[in-house]
């Protein structure tokens, strides 16, 4: 299969790497604005590169987009419009508009649409699966120290999204109430957030997000009927607690806990490679661009309601 990347800084990189090692993968080009960061990708990789995008338009069956989020629905498009599948890292766009804009000319088109939501890929978060039943209640947080990357969108569109992909995947059920509150503190977008989601089935979520942290931290933590479960995404490690069968001498319940740890793994290279596979059957891949609208959709909700708040408290 002819596959390109277009944009190979820091993160658009590693896809080239993958499609470069897969059997299934012919990696027939690249293409970035920035001369240093196509050179070292095509002296690595022995790939032609381009500083013009539209230089590979027709000539690659599946393409990943890398680009700062602004461009995605730009690049996106142009590829859907010549024929090629496409992988578009989250968020897919920067308007909802645009992002269901793609998903009907993918339609249209007959091609595959997949949103680079990485953590579905995450050993601890495939291992969870069997144990999840209806979560009562949800809580996320996901802390990083500040970084010049990623600060072209708020922190909500560039990191929160990711538990918000997560929860939406796990509780199934539409978000009826979003209360969030959010702060800048690096940059000019909000650097740190809090949001609030009641879901139609009675589900509570609280996903915090920030990116002016000291330490990193991403974490996972479900309260259901039969359990109490960690998932350290970090780590890889999950954690299941739940009532024994026994009473301890004091009286009180025994409790049985699980714990397992699981290899890092190569999340990107799986994500590829579920790409790939999608566009090889014609069967829908693991994330959709339904599902990466349905999170973008939250995520903008989430964002409008810290800006609201901001004005009003301002």
């Amino acid at each position: 299969m002819r596959t390109a990347v277009i944009g190979v800084g820091y993160l658009g990189r590693f896809h080239a790497q993958k499609y470069a090692s897969l059997p299934n993968s012919r990696l027939v080009g690249i293409a970035d604005p920035s001369l240093a960061a196509r050179s070292a990708i095509a002296a690595e990789l022995g790939v032609a590169a381009h500083a013009d995008y539209r230089e590979l338009l027709g000539s690659v069956d599946a393409v990943s987009i890398v680009t700062p989020t602004p461009s995605h629905f730009e690049v996106a498009k142009a590829f859907l419009d010549a024929g090629a599948s496409v992988l578009v890292e989250k968020p897919m766009t920067v308007t909802v508009a645009e992002g269901q804009s793609l998903i009907e000319i993918a339609r249209g088109a007959k091609r595959i649409l997949q949103v680079g939501h990485l953590e579905r890929f995450n050993a601890a978060v495939q291992a969870v699966q069997p144990t999840l039943t209806v979560p009562r209640f949800i809580e996320s947080a996901r802390l990083a120290p500040f970084k010049h990357r990623g600060t072209d969108v708020d922190v909500v569109l560039d990191l929160m999204i990711h538990d918000i992909d997560l929860i939406l995947s796990i509780v199934r059920a539409p978000v009826v109430a979003v209360d969030a509150i959010g702060s800048s503190v690096f940059s000019n977008e909000i650097d740190i957030a809090n949001a609030r989601l009641r879901f139609a089935n009675g589900c509570v979520a609280n996903a915090t997000a920030s990116r002016v942290s000291l330490k990193t931290e991403r974490k996972l933590r479900l309260f259901q009927d039969d359990a109490y479960i960690s998932v350290d995404l970090q780590q890889k490690i999950l954690t299941v607690i739940r009532k024994g069968t026994g009473v301890g001498a004091d009286g009180m319940p025994q409790v049985a806990i699980e714990e397992n740890t699981y290899e890092q793994g190569d999340a990107l290279k799986e994500e590829i490679q579920a790409f790939l596979e999608a566009v090889a059957t014609g069967r829908a891949p693991p994330v959709t661009g339904e599902d990466g609208l349905l999170a973008l959709r939250t995520a903008v909700t989430i964002a409008e309601q810290v800006a609201s708040s901001r004005r009003q408290f301002s």
